[in-house]
């Protein structure tokens, strides 16, 4: 069974930064798809970046080009770099882990990420 816990979310101004990390423990997460989701208040849980075991990313549009995810096989983490966050990526950001193909089966309790304007 994999655990992750995610942490470095907090208050920041538009246009600044933040990085979230999420550390995995139970077991290696490095052949695992693993991907960061938000959550902003009254909406759907949606998607906003992928990580595949081979380091092949994806993004969602609304983040291309001022998010980049990344993993740390040796330290069994992956991180999500926000640059030039909008009042828009206002929510509480979830880490999870592709268990099964297609399926996200492992959460984190998420980190909340507040961006005033």
């Amino acid at each position: 069974q994999v655990q992750l816990v995610e942490s470095g979310g907090g208050l920041v101004q538009a246009g600044g930064s933040l990085r979230l990390a999420c550390a995995a423990s139970g077991r290696t997460i490095s052949s695992y798809r693993m991907g960061w989701f938000r959550q902003a208040p009254g909406k759907e849980r949606e998607i906003v970046a992928a990580i595949s075991w081979y380091s092949s990313t994806y993004y969602a549009d609304s983040v291309k080009g001022r998010f980049t995810i990344s993993r740390d096989n040796a330290k069994n983490t992956v991180y999500l770099q926000m640059n030039s966050l909008k009042p828009e990526d206002t929510a509480v950001y979830y880490c999870a882990a592709e268990g099964l193909p297609g399926r996200y089966d492992h959460w984190g309790q998420g980190t909340r990420v507040t961006v005033s304007s």
